[in-house]
């Protein structure tokens, strides 16, 4: 690793779920209905941050699919997560490495979304060079589609990054402005703040500016590599207005800390062809305000309900890794000590 003092979390086994046997009896009885015959075994999904339900289940026919649920009362925003992705995934092009939709249910106040099961397991960190490799190159099939998609696609009322980032990412104004208490940092978030401030300022007419559609959360946890080594791409439900070529920074803040040459790799990938010059450093520059500013913030978790299920005890883990790679990288191509 590139003398990284923040090491990453244990990306494949982040989640806690809950297991089949623990969902209400109805839900089950309605899955298992659906599914048209017995479930006779469930792979809970260990990686991810949220607390809802997902699993592999296996039927005494021989059928195999993957099951995401949530709880209408305590996980409501997971429950339009899922709603999302699947209108998402039934307007994806056929043939790309995206999971496909089978039916959705309602039941005993849970909603269950059913989809095609993927045989794969999340890249293995750090990063194998074939195995980034397969994900770029997926990759670059998949941006292909979100730079022109069908028409279709943007029919459920996308939202676009420019006003997500405006809404939710940007924090490095609010820090310099005193609204943000300055989030534990490098000093170079301190002595650079000014900087800071400026480059990410210049991202969201970057986003509004660009055609096409984002993935807009691609992280390693959101790939499958299958058997063949082909690259599937996960988790859709934050497909939005905006460039490829941001989904493809976050990809590779991992390989940033392992050393790789990510500037190259950027620069050379089809999904930052149309990219501006400072493309990289004004993403860098903002999802280090992000990440870093979660980090702090408290967990979800503790501020809710006492009822609602848990999220990943890794996910300031996460964002403390993700922010500390995204500011050292941007203090390396800015020459900063």
């Amino acid at each position: 690793m590139r003398g990284v003092t923040v090491l990453p979390p244990p990306y494949h086994a982040t989640a806690v779920r809950p297991d089949w046997s623990a969902l209400p009896a109805g839900l089950r009885a309605a899955v298992t209905a659906r599914l048209g015959a017995p479930v006779v075994a469930a792979r809970t999904a260990t990686a991810g941050f949220t607390g809802g339900f997902a699993a592999v289940l296996e039927t005494a026919d021989g059928g195999t699919v993957f099951i995401k649920a949530a709880d209408h009362a305590h996980q409501g925003h997971l429950v339009d997560w899922y709603a999302r992705e699947a209108a998402v995934l039934g307007r994806l092009p056929a043939g790309l490495p995206v999971p496909r939709p089978r039916w959705a249910l309602d039941a005993a106040g849970w909603h269950a979304l059913c989809l095609d099961a993927i045989d794969g397991r999340p890249p293995r960190l750090p990063w194998i060079p074939a195995e980034l490799d397969a994900v770029l190159t997926g990759y670059a099939e998949v941006a292909a589609v979100l730079a022109a998609p069908p028409a279709g696609l943007a029919a459920p009322g996308l939202p676009h990054l420019a006003d997500l980032l405006r809404d939710d990412v940007l924090w490095w104004g609010e820090v310099a402005v005193g609204r943000e208490p300055m989030p534990p940092a490098p000093e170079a978030a301190r002595t650079r703040l000014s900087d800071l401030v400026a480059l990410e300022s210049r991202l969201p007419g970057y986003a509004a500016a660009a055609p096409g559609l984002a993935h807009g959360d691609l992280r390693v946890d959101n790939v499958l590599l299958d058997a063949d080594g082909r690259a599937w791409f996960c988790d859709w439900n934050w497909l939005c207005h905006g460039p490829a070529w941001f989904d493809l920074v976050g990809l590779l803040l991992t390989g940033y800390a392992d050393g790789l040459p990510v500037d190259a790799l950027f620069a050379a990938h089809p999904a930052a062809a149309d990219a501006p010059p400072d493309a990289l450093d004004v993403t860098l520059a903002a999802l280090a305000g992000y990440f870093l500013t979660s980090a702090a913030a408290v967990p979800p978790d503790a501020a809710g309900p006492v009822a609602a299920p848990p999220v990943s005890p890794y996910l300031r883990a996460h964002q403390r890794f993700s922010g500390a790679q995204a500011l050292g990288w941007l203090a390396v191509r800015q020459g900063w000590a």
